[in-house]
C-alpha cells in the first residue's frame, strides 16, 4: 500500500471512530461499568497513542505535547513503560472528552504531514496499517464496551436506531454441511495485511467432519434453557459450571424476562427477542455446555477456516452497517443454499473449541509491537468469522480473535460441529 492510498485509509479509519463514537455524551464516554470495559475517550485515546508511541515517536523528531499521555494511554507494552492500572480508567475524568478530541486532531496532522513526505519509508508504511487495524480492533471495542455501560441504566437507553430486516427467513432444525478428511493448509499466506497471530501457514490433518449450516438461533438457545441447559452440572466443564454458580448466569447476556416474554438489549435499546436471530453474547463455557446438551462439539479453528474457504458464498456477508448493529436472522434476499454455509462472517464471532495457541513455527516479533497478539496466547479460546460491529475490511478467513472462555460482552455466538 502506498503513502497516498494509505493516507487515505488513515483518513477514512479515524473518521469511522468519531463517528461511532458521536452518538455518545460525555458523560457516556468517561463510564467504565466493568474491569473488561475501557470508557470510549479512553479508545480514542489509546488509540492515537499508538501512531505517536510507535510511528511519530520513533521515526520523526516528535515532541510529546502530552507526555504523562505515555503512561495513561499504554495499554500493555511493558516495553514501552508503565500503565495506568487497567480496571481504574473509569475514574479518569481528565483529560476531558474535548481535550482528547483536541490529541487526536494534533497527532492526525503530524501522522498526515509525515505520510507526505519522503519519510515515509516501507517501515512506516507497514506500521501505519498495523495502527489502522489496531484501530478497526478498538472501533469494536469501542462498540462492545459502550453497549455493556449503556445496558447497566435503568433509563434503558438507546445508543442509536438499529434497524433489522424487514423479512427474514427461518432456519432449517440444525441442518449440516460434510466435509472429506485430510491435509488442510491452514494461515495466511500471500498478499494482504494479517496479524502475526495468522501466520505462518502450515498444514493439519483433518478427520471427516460436519459443520451447522446456520448459526445456532435464539430459539433454539431457548429450548436448552427450557430443558434446564443451565441447571444441569453434568453439561458444564468444571470452571464453567463453578461461573454460572457464581455468576448467577441463567440466560446469555443481555437477555431479560418480562411478563413471559423474553427481552434483549441492543444498541437500539430494548425489544422483544426475535426467535430466528442467532444467539449472542454467550461464553465458551455456554457454548461448550449448549454443544454437550445437543450431542455436537463446536468446530476447531482449522475445521472451521477450511469449511469458510470451501463452502462460503462472499456475496452472502452482510457488510458493517453503523445503522444495523445487531446480529440479524438470515433475510430472503440471502436464501438458502444446500451447499453453502450461512452466516459465516459479520454477524457474530463464533466459538471454535480451539485453544489460542502459537502454530508452528511462529516467532514474535522481537520489538515493543511484538507484544501485540504473542504473549496472550494461553488461558484463551479462538473466536472466527467477525461480528455487526467488525469495521468492513477487518473481517477474513485466517483472522484468529480470541478472548478467555468465561467472556461474554463481545457479540459471540455459536457454530456446531460434529465427527462425520
Amino acid at each position: 500500500m502506498n503513502a497516498n492510498i494509505l493516507s487515505k485509509a488513515y483518513l477514512d479509519v479515524r473518521r469511522l471512530t468519531e463517528t461511532l463514537s458521536a452518538p455518545l455524551g460525555a458523560e457516556d464516554q468517561t463510564v467504565q461499568s466493568m474491569p473488561d470495559v475501557s470508557p470510549t475517550k479512553w479508545h480514542r485515546a489509546h488509540t492515537s497513542w499508538f501512531f505517536e508511541t510507535f510511528i511519530l515517536g520513533t521515526f520523526t523528531d516528535w515532541k510529546s505535547p502530552y507526555p504523562r499521555y505515555r503512561e495513561l494511554f499504554n495499554s500493555y507494552y511493558e516495553q514501552v513503560g508503565c500503565q495506568f492500572p487497567r480496571e481504574q480508567r473509569g475514574v479518569l475524568s481528565r483529560p476531558t472528552v474535548s481535550e482528547v478530541s483536541e490529541y487526536r486532531g494534533i497527532v492526525d496532522n503530524a501522522m498526515l504531514e509525515l505520510l507526505s513526505s519522503s519519510r515515509a519509508t516501507e517501515d512506516v508504511l507497514a506500521l501505519v496499517e498495523l495502527g489502522l487495524h489496531h484501530e478497526q480492533q478498538h472501533q469494536e471495542l469501542l462498540l462492545m464496551d459502550a453497549k455493556h455501560v449503556l445496558s447497566c441504566n435503568p433509563l434503558d437507553p438507546c445508543y442509536s436506531n438499529t434497524t433489522l430486516p424487514s423479512i427474514h427467513r427461518s432456519t432449517p432444525e440444525h441442518s449440516w454441511l460434510s466435509f472429506d478428511g485430510g491435509l488442510a493448509n491452514i494461515g495466511h499466506q500471500g498478499e494482504g495485511f494479517h496479524f502475526d497471530n495468522e501466520g505462518p501457514q502450515h498444514r493439519v490433518w483433518l478427520d471427516p467432519y460436519q459443520v451447522s449450516r446456520s448459526l445456532v438461533t435464539a430459539s433454539q438457545w431457548l429450548t436448552f434453557m427450557e430443558d434446564d441447559g443451565y441447571q444441569r452440572p453434568e453439561l458444564w466443564l468444571a470452571d464453567g459450571w463453578r461461573t454460572v454458580q457464581r455468576e448467577g448466569w441463567t440466560a446469555p447476556l443481555y437477555w431479560t424476562k418480562k411478563q413471559g416474554e423474553w427481552n434483549v438489549f441492543t444498541l437500539g435499546g430494548t425489544r422483544q427477542l426475535i426467535a430466528h436471530e442467532p444467539v449472542c453474547h454467550v461464553s465458551f463455557y455456554e457454548a461448550d455446555a449448549y454443544c454437550r446438551w445437543l450431542g455436537a462439539r463446536l468446530p476447531t479453528e482449522a475445521e472451521w477456516e477450511r469449511a469458510s474457504v470451501i463452502s462460503h458464498d462472499p456475496k452472502r456477508t452482510r457488510l458493517f452497517d453503523v445503522g444495523a448493529l445487531h446480529p440479524w436472522p438470515p433475510t430472503e434476499h440471502s436464501p438458502a443454499n444446500p451447499s453453502s454455509l450461512d452466516q459465516m462472517f459479520g454477524e457474530v464471532w463464533q466459538w471454535t473449541g480451539s485453544a489460542y495457541r502459537p502454530y508452528p513455527g511462529y516467532v514474535p516479533p522481537t520489538n515493543a509491537v511484538g507484544e501485540y497478539n504473542g504473549k496472550f496466547m494461553n488461558n484463551q479460546y479462538v473466536l472466527r468469522g467477525g461480528s455487526a460491529f467488525t469495521p468492513s475490511g477487518h473481517v477474513r478467513s485466517t483472522y484468529r480473535n480470541f478472548y478467555p472462555p468465561h467472556s461474554r460482552w463481545m457479540l459471540s455466538g455459536v457454530r456446531l460441529a460434529k465427527d462425520l
